[in-house]
């Protein structure tokens, strides 16, 4: 069925028709898939500003736009009724990008519009005047935009023209307005450039801009696609996603990074079924995997949304590291029995008790804490694989502050020594101890597969990276590995170059968010104030040049002075987006801690308002602590509780006094957790507190 392409656009147009005019639809294109497309009296428009633009008859009241590329081949723009599709077809305008050879579309009309309410405006200095007309060509930006370029001034005038340009050319203008030079722009661009481009071959360039056009091989294809027309992600992607998705070849492990809603996870579902889909009838397998069980069934859901091709699918596992971990040591009957959270707890609060004592810096005798000597245990005991007290007084600690002395380092070794007999004779282990145990076996044995996924790399402690290491052969493809250590939500800091995994020369990073609004990606990176991350390949890590595709409302930070009152104001809150058609499933509510989480839900459900319980199957609202919220997202978002006594959260913060390094990366943490809540909204954020609001929020949001 090449005689018809489809457009990006026409998807979310086609899911908002009603079923009878999706059954005419359906038969249009059915007639392009018969050959029979002259029977669909393709109209031009004399008032047209694009003289390929026709428009097609769907029934009484609507019209298809269709793009005619040449060569008989057609791209199926949008399905309007009959005058809005009229307006849109005789004011678009597609051309062929000079730099990148790809398919562009404009608002001519529009673009036209906003020149003469702009030639009006007195000149003041230019968003762009550090940049030369040379430099923006070179960049894929048309020479005849430039002198209007040179009229914009502020950010906002920028994005009041984007919506009338070549994405291709806005993204460009974005990033040098964000602040990236010409050459890192370039950077960004120079696997995309073409030479030799034929400005006048539509259908080459659309060949080449699989982002928004989409050939569809037969009707069974174009079926899948129309099954899930909001989900753009399962069939067009940013070049910058594809070419890293759909490389060949990468002569060892890749590492991918980039902050919130660039993609990353799309980005690992593509590169999983395309290695997976390359690989021969023998057994060979991809692993998917990522920190929780929570994140892992999302993948897999996702997996079965963007493959129906089963042979494919056999040939993937999506499994959480520790369940993988678990199933490993167990094979062959062996019992274990996991230690949880609170079952530790009390033993590194016993164990601090009558542990250790230092002196703190007001010359006072203090006993080290229970929360310090677990994450001495595993940042340092178990993540560097420590088995004496001799290999621990002389081990580094980097990341964990202050520095012990040898006599502290030995009492420390004793307190952590007691609560691992404590869970020998419980005969319990934590997943930490298991991934190790596991990565000890799959070292033993051959590895069980060809190709290793790691999505939310960023919260993977170092014993589970070198349980993954172990579990594939090193060499080309070996392991495709998505982080972003700006949503680093645990304690694990790891290098991966000390575990054995290279990635030196093969990271790339993404940086336009598809998810956000600039408004709320704007609020969300001051929460992180400016504090630079350490990336898992020893690199500082940037959001320079981080930024959103989309504009929308501000966020709206409400003060109470009550929980009840702030628990009123959040149902009324919800109540309104239940009737301005916001689907329950779409909206979220967000807590520091589990006690806020059961407050909200018995508050909404009070009110009548659905809550989501999967254990019972219900559709709702999805309220869930700050943690459980990584990977999801939501159209409406409410972030609630964010007091100063709620957020920091004081137990996960170290005292100042106790360890100054610990207590700032602890800080750190904290803002990187709230960081990860607010990017899970779509459109809409609204925050609350009760009293005093934390410190974390930023002071003029």
């Amino acid at each position: 069925m090449a005689e018809l392409a489809i457009d990006r656009g026409f998807l979310p147009a086609y899911a908002r028709l009603q079923r009878p005019v999706q059954r005419a639809v359906d038969a249009a294109i059915g007639k392009f898939a018969e050959h029979t497309h002259a029977g669909l009296h393709l109209e031009k428009l004399a008032s047209a500003r694009d003289p390929h633009i026709r428009t097609i008859r769907i029934d009484q009241f609507h019209r298809g736009v269709v793009l005619a590329l040449g060569e008989q081949r057609y791209a199926l723009l949008n399905v309007l009724p009959h005058d809005d599709a009229i307006a849109f077809a005789v004011s678009r305008r597609f051309t062929v990008n000079q730099a990148l050879g790809v398919l562009e579309v404009r608002d001519q009309v529009g673009i036209e519009e906003f020149a003469r309410v702009t030639q009006a405006a007195p000149a003041t200095t230019g968003l762009f005047d550090k940049s030369s007309t040379a430099d923006l060509v070179r960049l894929g930006v048309d020479r005849d935009l430039v002198p209007l370029l040179r009229l914009i001034s502020t950010d906002e005038q920028l994005e009041s023209l984007g919506g009338r340009l070549p994405e291709v050319q806005l993204d460009v203008l974005r990033g040098l307005a964000s602040g990236l030079t010409v050459e890192e722009v370039w950077q960004e661009l120079a696997e995309r450039i073409v030479s030799g481009v034929d400005t006048d071959d539509l259908l080459a360039a659309a060949r080449r801009t699989p982002e928004r056009i989409a050939f569809v091989s037969g009707p069974v294809e174009l079926a899948a696609i129309l099954a899930h027309p909001f989900d753009l992600w399962r069939t067009f992607l940013h070049p910058t996603q594809r070419d890293v998705a759909y490389r060949a070849v990468y002569n060892g492990p890749a590492l991918v990074t980039g902050s919130a809603g660039t993609g990353k996870t799309v980005t690992g579902l593509h590169r999983a079924v395309f290695l997976a889909g390359r690989l021969p009838d023998d057994g060979s397998k991809v692993l998917l995997t990522t920190y929780t069980r929570a994140l892992a069934d999302a993948l897999s859901k996702q997996l079965y949304r963007l493959t129906g091709d089963p042979k494919v699918r056999s040939r993937i596992d999506v499994i959480s590291v520790d369940k993988l971990a678990y199933e490993i040591v167990t094979r062959g009957g062996r019992k274990v029995t996991i230690a949880d959270d609170d079952i530790m707890d009390r033993l590194w609060e016993a164990a601090a008790k009558t542990g250790p004592t230092y002196l703190n810096r007001a010359g006072q005798v203090t006993t080290l804490s229970g929360a310090f000597l677990q994450r001495e245990w595993e940042q340092v005991v178990l993540a560097q694989q420590l088995t004496s007290v001799e290999a621990y007084r002389d081990a580094p600690r980097k990341g964990r502050g202050e520095g012990l002395r040898g006599a502290q380092r030995e009492q420390v070794w004793v307190a952590i020594e007691g609560v691992v007999n404590q869970l020998a004779k419980q005969r319990r282990r934590t997943h930490t101890q298991l991934a190790d145990e596991a990565a000890e076996i799959a070292r033993r044995s051959p590895a069980p597969y060809q190709h290793v996924i790691v999505d939310e790399g960023q919260d993977l402690h170092p014993a589970q990276w070198r349980l993954l290491r172990a579990l594939v052969a090193p060499g080309p493809n070996d392991m495709f590995l998505l982080a972003d250590p700006y949503q680093r939500i645990y304690d694990s800091h790891v290098s991966l170059a000390q575990l054995g995994i290279h990635v030196r020369g093969r990271t790339r990073r993404l940086t336009v968010n598809y998810r956000t609004t600039h408004e709320i990606l704007d609020l969300s990176v001051k929460v992180l104030a400016g504090d630079a991350a350490v990336g898992l390949d020893d690199e500082a890590d940037t959001l320079r040049g981080y930024r959103s595709v989309t504009r929308g409302g501000a966020p709206v930070v409400a003060a109470h002075t009550s929980r009840d009152n702030e628990f009123e104001a959040l149902i009324e809150r919800v109540g309104t987006w239940l009737e301005q058609g916001v689907e329950p499933h779409a909206i979220g509510v967000a807590a520091r801690t589990g006690q806020l989480v059961m407050a909200v839900t018995a508050a909404l459900t009070d009110a009548y308002i659905p809550v989501a319980d999967d254990r019972r199957g219900i559709d709702g609202v999805r309220v869930a602590t700050m943690h459980r919220m990584k990977g999801l997202e939501f159209q409406c978002l409410a972030v609630v509780g964010l007091d100063a006594g709620v957020l920091p959260a004081p137990n996960a913060v170290t005292s100042a006094a106790e360890d100054p390094h610990a207590h700032r990366q602890d800080l750190q943490r904290e803002r990187c957790l709230l960081f990860v809540a607010l990017t899970r909204a779509r459109d809409v954020l609204y925050l609350s507190h009760s009293g005093t609001p934390s410190t974390l929020l930023p002071a003029s949001p």
